[in-house]
């Protein structure tokens, strides 16, 4: 029977956890490996939950990604390709013919090894698998935002529009997801998708969080089908292993209330055996559920605008005035004085914004927000802290941002971020859970849920000369549709250059701040010249110093040139963006912004 025909005659029941369930029958080996090697320690766990009642069988396939277990692409394929020709094969020796197989895709690691294009690849070719095979269901489990999701499900329906498709959400007990988002309102955007069957909660919690969490979520169920998977309970670590209790009748008893909770499919998730799913069944009153007209969610989710509080920052860049930004870089120890030194001096200069780098170069400074909000403590002054995607997961990501935001910090500048100098690799890693456009995405949505009357405004960096212009312009319009607000640029010394400004400005609706930065000696101008990738400083700059000239020489002819800069790109500029050597604030006093 098509799937749908049979959910509107009963429940469906779900299987219980593959991979913990091999992981406790072999010592912690992760499942989607005996996909390539012992396929019958597999077939045997997927017949172990149809004779306990089970009439969907998940792929085990959840992990099968490059990422996940460091195989090839090819290998990968034939990891997947098994998954479903095991599952086809328990489904038969079972005999029943009640059994529906869902092919899993987990979410696939981003790591910053792997692009975009890359993983996207990746979840297409589980998807065209799935399809080849003609497997019923696909289900999307345990994601926790719909970056991904959302082209996958186009590129689905656009080769199929019979399947069922399944999107699945983890979240914690207070109703957000992993990724910091609201559970609620992304359960409300793929109700309001059509190409979307049935939505899901899985994994994250327990069964008797789970009952509080589809309680509350329950006058949205009534439009959609609705699958809920929730763990056999919290974990503990016991060597090297994550040990569940054993707590079958619990998890039966809540799973019943749950389904009341019109909840079309049940099953388990993390620690849930056969035995979890036998005691479900003996529950279960499989009565079928029905569903609603969507257009009457519609009208209950409709916003009612609230008004937004000013950025004076953007408010200046928005009436057309120039606006000047000054980075510092935070101190390489505990010994502050000097910046604070410089901000009191950019106080008196009355800059718009003090920017504080994130760790350039990939070595250790202090906290760019921290030493943010201590500027912004004991000045008057507006302050941008850099957050670079390198450094931190997106849990420590994400508490960087909450923490920003209570200490009053509501301008930002998000960087991927330099990558760690090979000479540390050894001993320090980078963990790149974001790239710059995903991070912009993640607090866009931050502003839409928590930040709605008082939202966050990031900036982000322009690297105008990677690449061609066409694809330089696509990116900035990326990280715009991502809610970018302005741009910041590498420093700029040559007509190209400026050229290429111009063109991004034409190409691209937004505001750019030109960086400017001053060469203080002949050593300097030498440096930048020839050792820092993406800036580009002509001959005649550098044939302007001299190898013996007074620091005080070469600081006129520094900010000499960074005004005629200025000059030549007054009427392409929005703002100006000066990175001052060694933190010489003074050189401000010598520079005029018109």
């Amino acid at each position: 029977m098509e799937i749908r025909k049979y959910l509107e005659t009963s429940k469906l029941l779900v299987d219980g956890a593959m991979g913990t369930y091999y992981g406790m029958l072999h010592n912690g080996e992760v499942s989607e490996f005996a996909n390539l090697e012992e396929k019958n320690e597999i077939k045997k766990i997927h017949l172990a939950y149809l004779k306990a009642g089970a009439n969907v069988i998940v792929t085990n396939t959840f992990a099968a990604n490059e990422q996940r277990l460091g195989l090839s692409g090819a290998r990968i394929k034939e990891c997947i390709e098994n998954g479903v020709a095991i599952a086809k094969s328990a489904v038969e020796k079972s005999g029943r013919e009640d059994v529906f197989i869902a092919g899993d895709m987990g979410p696939i690691p981003e790591n910053g090894e792997f692009s975009e294009e890359e993983i996207f690849a990746q979840y297409h070719k589980m998807i065209d698998i799935y399809l080849e095979e003609e497997l019923p269901i696909i289900l999307f489990e345990t994601f926790s935002d719909l970056y991904y999701v959302k082209p996958l499900i186009k590129y689905i329906r656009e080769r199929n529009k019979e399947v069922f498709l399944i999107v699945s959400l983890c979240m914690n007990k207070n109703g957000y997801t992993p990724s910091g988002l609201s559970g609620r309102r992304l359960l409300e955007e793929l109700i309001a998708m059509d190409e979307v069957d049935a939505v899901g909660l899985n994994c994250g919690i327990g069964s008797g969080h789970m009952l509080q969490l589809v309680q509350e979520f329950k006058d949205l169920f009534v439009y959609k089908h609705t699958l809920v998977m929730p763990n056999a309970g919290y974990p503990e670590q016991f060597r090297n292993r994550m040990v569940f209790l054993d707590n079958a009748k619990y998890f039966a008893d809540n799973m019943k209330k749950i389904a009341a909770c019109n909840v079309s499919m049940v099953g388990g998730c993390c620690g849930t055996t056969p035995e979890y799913i036998s005691q479900l069944k003996k529950q279960l009153d499989f009565s079928p559920v029905q569903i609603k007209e969507r257009k009457e969610l519609d009208k209950e989710t409709q916003v009612v605008s609230k008004p937004v509080k000013t950025n004076p920052f953007l408010e200046k860049l928005n009436r057309g005035e120039k606006v000047i930004a000054v980075e510092l870089d935070p101190p390489y120890d505990a010994n502050y004085e000097k910046v604070m030194e410089c901000a009191y001096h950019l106080e008196e200069q009355k800059v718009d914004m003090i920017t504080i780098a994130d760790s350039p170069m990939g070595r250790s400074r202090v906290d760019s927000i921290l030493m943010s909000v201590k500027i912004a403590q004991e000045t008057n002054l507006h302050v941008m802290p850099h957050l670079a995607c390198r450094d931190k997961n997106m849990i420590a990501m994400r508490s960087s941002i909450l923490g920003a935001y209570v200490n009053k910090i509501r301008n930002m500048l998000f960087v991927t971020g330099d990558p760690v100098p090979s000479v540390s690799r050894n001993v320090t890693t980078g963990v790149f859970d974001y790239h710059s456009i995903r991070l912009m995405q993640f607090v866009k949505e931050m502003n839409q849920e928590m930040f709605a009357d008082d939202p966050m405004v990031f900036g982000g960096a322009l690297n105008y000369g990677r690449g061609k212009i066409e694809n330089v312009a696509k990116r900035m319009q990326e990280k715009v549709d991502a809610g970018c607000s302005y741009f910041l640029t590498q420093p700029i010394y040559c007509k190209e250059d400026m050229e290429r400004i111009r063109q991004l400005k034409e190409l691209v609706d937004t505001k750019i701040l030109c960086g400017i930065m001053p060469l203080v000696s002949y050593r300097n101008a030498n440096f930048i010249k020839n050792e820092m990738t993406g800036i580009n400083v002509p001959d005649e700059i550098v044939e302007r110093y001299r190898p013996d000239m007074t620091k005080e020489e070469a600081e006129i002819v520094g900010t000499e040139i960074a005004n005629e800069i200025i000059s030549e790109l007054s009427d392409i500029a929005d703002g100006f963006y000066f990175m001052l050597p060694f933190n010489r604030v003074s050189l401000m006093d010598k520079i005029v912004v018109k």
